[in-house]
């Protein structure tokens, strides 16, 4: 079966945001894809996922934030709030337990979405897939790394641009981001999400740095984790054996 194109109306009044979605119907539990910064449903890895899926029978659920790819909305609103409200409503239009699929900042939201469901309803997330997760990105990976001059910029004009290694596009960075991501801190306290948990980081990674992703085995105590180093890799885990490693940490879980 094809993957069925849908849109999502998220928000309320001048807040509403156009979501669009791509979903493949298939055999449980299925899968939702979670993207990064700037990026779209129709990456590499997306497009990896969705490959299996039709191969194997599975559901497959991705979509674009608002201000990205195919959503409606304007990227310079964007915030981790409004980002993690968008992917619960889109987790909310599938059934059934799902893997959830987090690459880079996706990463971060999978993990903030988990933890608000383990809560409420447990069994619902059957495990996570993170790629180089950015956890804790506005503080840790953005605001850490920016210059003072960089900083005043941003306090003054509200936002800063920042050249991406992996788009013509500069990064747009505004206050309202950085200062909207310390309410979503995980920080360092332990983190119990109730599911199976496998990460995959790239040791060049100089977006993501691996410690990162050891600092997060160790905060998910008490869940499973499998926690694969790829020397040789950067950040996108773009190529055929990154992909390959990425399928089979889904298929492990499913």
């Amino acid at each position: 079966m094809q993957s069925e194109h849908r849109t999502l109306d998220v928000g309320a009044g001048a807040d509403t945001r156009s979501i669009a979605i791509l979903a493949r119907p298939g055999a449980a539990p299925g899968v939702v894809f979670l993207g990064g910064f700037m990026s779209d449903m129709r990456g590499s890895k997306a497009e990896a996922l969705d490959e299996w899926a039709a191969e194997k029978g599975r559901a497959l659920t991705r979509f674009d934030y608002s201000g990205h790819g195919a959503s409606g909305g304007d990227f310079a609103d964007g915030t981790i709030t409004r980002w993690l409200e968008e992917a619960r409503a889109v987790l909310d239009t599938t059934e059934g337990p799902q893997i959830l699929v987090g690459s880079s900042m996706g990463g971060w939201i999978a993990l903030l979405l988990a933890l608000e469901l383990a809560g409420t309803e447990p069994g619902r997330v059957a495990g996570l897939v993170l790629l180089a997760p950015a956890v804790d990105m506005t503080r840790d990976l953005i605001l850490a790394r920016m210059t003072p001059a960089e900083r005043q910029e941003m306090e003054t004009t509200g936002a800063l641009k920042q050249p991406s290694a992996y788009s013509d596009q500069p990064y747009l960075i505004t206050k309202e981001l950085i200062d909207d991501g310390e309410a979503h801190l995980i920080g360092h306290r332990p983190v119990a999400l109730g599911a199976p948990v496998h990460i995959i980081q790239g040791v060049l990674d100089d977006e993501v740095p691996y410690q990162v992703a050891i600092d997060l085995v160790t905060q998910l105590a008490q869940d499973d984790v499998v926690l694969t180093l790829i020397k040789d890799a950067g950040h996108r885990l773009s190529r055929p054996e990154d992909l390959k490693k990425l399928i089979q940490a889904v298929e492990a879980i499913a």
